[in-house]
């Protein structure tokens, strides 16, 4: 089985063929040449192409021959990488909106029986976000109102996939996975930043974003990898779209107190309100996620955590 892997050298790519390789799967994995690095890759024996996305004759070349394509190349990184204007906002929207065109149309084009597209839960309302301990299932998408360019980018591949009848697909939207493999400098998202600032410290100060008491519901990596593979053997038409995320809630300010524990330092936390937050609570509701693929996250954030200060600290140290 021919699988193919966009974004291959990003966070959730790197971890996935690893566990496709794991099975024996013969292993395409595209990535682009902008990303500057295929470090994540080092070391498998894979197939590895460099192709932008953005053209469509490179998306056709990506995923000619593939039986299965799980696309997760997407243009992402932190709230101000991905949100601090309405520049970046319309680069995330622009650049996503055509990667997942070109790919799902070149998908058609080959005849690729199946797709598991990586969306968000930036698909789900912005302003229901705003309070804590707000809930989504699957069919909270109304008003209709995602995240920024970028949530409007995944919505939009979305019903692309919807309206491609003859392939079958699967479309976990992921809530907040962390772990080895993800980005760690200036568009790392909350926990390899902290967990970042705690290795470096004290040569680099251990700030927090905001107050501290906005949540987050964090999956490990491989809990995600997991929930993917399962999807891919449930790929119908319509989709079958899931949650895939945690359901255990966690505030910032306690997150930052498990690094600092991970971290056996002394460690002074200073929070910064003036810092950009994000949503304030986007709690997944994986009820159907257990009842159509019998999944559930297992690792516990304190478990993840230490995995990927042990796997950051090779690099950093």
């Amino acid at each position: 089985m021919k699988t193919v892997v966009t974004g291959a050298a990003g966070f959730i790519g790197a971890n996935l063929v690893r566990a496709l390789l794991k099975q024996g799967r013969e292993v395409r994995g595209v990535d682009s040449l902008s990303r500057g690095s295929d470090k994540n890759l080092d070391g498998l024996e894979m197939e590895v192409i460099h192709a932008d996305l953005r053209e469509y004759r490179e998306a056709l070349r990506a995923v000619e021959g593939a039986d299965v394509v799980f696309h997760l190349a997407a243009k992402v990184g932190s709230i101000d990488y991905l949100h601090g204007n309405d520049l970046v906002e319309l680069d995330a929207l622009q650049s996503n909106v055509a990667m997942d065109t070109n790919v799902l149309r070149a998908c058609v084009e080959h005849r690729v029986p199946k797709v598991v597209y990586a969306s968000s839960v930036s698909v789900y309302p912005i302003q229901k976000q705003e309070k804590l301990g707000a809930r989504f299932g699957e069919g909270d998408l109304r008003p209709i109102s995602p995240e920024g360019g970028y949530g409007w980018a995944k919505l939009l591949g979305e019903t692309q996939l919807g309206m491609m009848s003859e392939c079958e697909s699967a479309i976990p939207r992921i809530f907040n996975a962390y772990g080895p493999y993800s980005e760690y400098g200036k568009t790392a998202q909350v926990v390899p930043a902290l967990v970042r600032k705690a290795i470096r410290y004290p040569r680099e100060e251990f700030v927090v974003w905001g107050d501290g008491m906005q949540t987050r519901n964090l999956m490990y990596v491989d809990d995600c990898i997991e929930a993917m593979l399962l999807m891919e053997r449930h790929a119908s038409y319509p989709p079958l779209i899931l949650n895939i995320g945690n359901p255990r809630t966690v505030t910032i300010r306690r997150l930052a107190e498990i690094v600092v524990k991970t971290s056996k330092k002394d460690i002074r936390a200073r929070y910064d309100p003036s810092k950009p937050t994000g949503p304030r609570s986007r709690i997944p509701e994986v009820s159907e996620a257990r009842k159509m693929i019998g999944w559930s996250p297992s690792t516990s954030l304190e478990e993840g955590i230490e995995k990927t200060y042990r796997w950051m600290e090779k690099l950093l140290d």
